[in-house]
């Protein structure tokens, strides 16, 4: 781990990440006097109070046009980091935000709620974006043996936003009357210092070798990456991956979705990203409040309890990122959603039998806290870890476009029917996330591979054979390049009666 290395991922995360965490429970804490700035608005536009069903609209489209514009954000992601790169697509990215922040802030002077509600859409399309190319731009620059670590940091910076959302929340701080127009506001200061920093860090060396075909300035961005002038090993492994993918082209969303070569591995991003979202981490933060509540918790002092629970998601996250390397992927994984499957199926009982069982409610606490943890070491940060890693070079863009569309699909759907869930089931609303969690478990256990410490090509060998098509290894090639790289990778390139 070198200074730059440290430094691209604390500024990519900051100015990208953190934005997407913030955003997502920056409105939580004022809600009531942001509604009661909408119902004010209408009433001094049209002398009468705003019907409560036109306003219940209203807040439903300014919390859910957040992930809706989280979907389009993402459908940007191949056409943008395809021609402008990587860190061009992150600080183009910046604009929206700062944008966005400008708008918000000002909205209660310029007497509009219309504009809140735009620039939240706007804040969904730079989390779309930032959500997917940040996870992409720091694991193409991560030396193998740190790539899971470094995966983990834009998770990492999201947690890390939700907690500061939380805190700068509270009544006492901008939660409340006077304070929610700079509480938005505040959003833009990652961005513009990202913006400003962020040139002075190298683009993607994969990006520049492979699809730029510049290998000067790959070397020269490696070198400065590594902080040794000696980078021919890492250089090779590129050229290796460019030989074998020359044929293919880069692919576009269609021709990933159909491509023989690479259906396990899209199939395992979709089932991941899903069992991400529809496992209710959104829906179990929502609900906290309530089960706090229905355990003694005092209204006033609810919303410090909810500020405990970010800080151990940003504790277990943190976690996630030293122990990444160490335990593996896979296993971080099945931990993760078998940890919030069995959390989900004990929260139901609990909840059930509160009224007649007094301690009942403190076990509904500890699996509040338990299913935090669970999704905090696994199930959300691994993810886009392994987008990064079961994709090479050409298809990775179009893989990242699909897992996003699929992640922000399934957050705004759950957004959008959990109320009516709980309305319906009740408290056995969680059973469904249960068996999302079990079935994603099982999944990832008969078909997801372990990929600690091993180069894209070799993720691609192991992939390749469970997709039935063959690997052919051009001898002399791999002679020339055993003699470069002391026989450490090997030349693999897919046969053309593979496609």
């Amino acid at each position: 781990m070198t200074l730059l290395l440290a430094s691209v991922a604390l500024i990519a995360g900051f100015g990208s990440s953190f934005q997407y965490g913030y955003n997502v429970s920056v409105i939580n804490s004022p809600a009531p006097y942001m509604q009661d700035f909408y119902n004010l608005t209408y009433s001094n536009r049209t002398g009468k109070p705003i019907d409560s069903a036109f306003l219940t609209l209203l807040w439903s489209f300014t919390v859910s046009m957040f992930p809706l514009g989280g979907f389009f954000g993402s459908l940007m992601v191949w056409p943008l980091v395809n021609n402008c790169g990587r860190k061009g697509t992150l600080l183009i990215n910046n604009l929206l935000s700062i944008v966005a922040a400008i708008l918000m802030g000002t909205s209660r002077l310029a007497k509009t709620f219309e504009v809140i509600i735009v620039s939240r859409v706007v804040m969904g399309i730079f989390a779309g974006l930032a959500s997917n190319v940040v996870p992409m731009y720091l694991g193409e620059m991560a030396p193998r043996n740190l790539r899971g670590a470094i995966g983990v940091v834009p998770q990492l910076f999201i947690t890390v936003g939700i907690l500061v959302a939380q805190i700068l929340g509270l009544k006492g701080i901008l939660g409340n009357d006077d304070g929610w127009p700079v509480l938005l506001g505040l959003t833009g200061i990652p961005s513009l210092i990202q913006l400003l920093i962020l040139p002075f860090f190298p683009e993607s060396p994969r990006y520049l070798l492979i699809q730029k075909g510049n290998e000067e300035q790959a070397r020269k961005a490696l070198q400065r990456l590594r902080g040794k002038d000696d980078v021919d090993d890492e250089i090779e492994e590129m050229r290796q991956e460019d030989r074998s993918e020359r044929e293919e082209g880069q692919f576009t969303v269609l021709s990933l979705c159909t491509y023989r070569g690479l259906r396990w591995q899209l199939i395992s991003i979709i089932v991941m990203m899903m069992g991400q979202q529809l496992s209710g981490v959104n829906a179990v933060f929502y609900y906290a409040d309530i089960i706090f509540q229905s355990a003694g918790v005092e209204a006033n002092s609810i919303q410090y309890v909810t500020v405990s629970t970010g800080a151990i998601n940003v504790v277990m996250t943190l976690l996630a990122v030293f122990i990444v390397e160490l335990l593996g992927r896979r296993i971080l994984l099945l931990a993760g959603f078998g940890m919030c499957c069995v959390s989900c199926a004990v929260l139901t009982v609990a909840l059930n039998l509160q009224n007649t069982v007094s301690w009942m409610s403190y076990l509904s606490i500890i699996c509040v806290i338990v299913y935090i943890i669970g999704h905090a070491i696994g199930a959300s940060p691994i993810p886009f870890v392994m987008i990064t890693e079961m994709f090479l070079q050409s298809s990775r863009p179009a893989a990242f476009m699909v897992g996003g569309s699929v992640h922000w699909l399934s957050n705004f759907t759950v957004g959008l029917v959990f109320l009516y869930m709980k309305e319906g089931l009740g408290d056995y609303v969680f059973l469904i996330f249960c068996g999302v969690c079990l079935a994603s478990v099982i999944y990832i256990f008969l078909i997801v591979p372990e990929t600690k410490n091993k180069t894209f090509m070799e993720i691609n060998k192991i992939m390749a054979k469970r997709n039935k098509v063959e690997i052919q290894e051009d001898k002399e090639e791999l002679k020339d390049f055993q003699a470069l790289s002391g026989g450490q990778a090997e030349k693999k390139s897919l046969s053309s009666s593979d496609l």
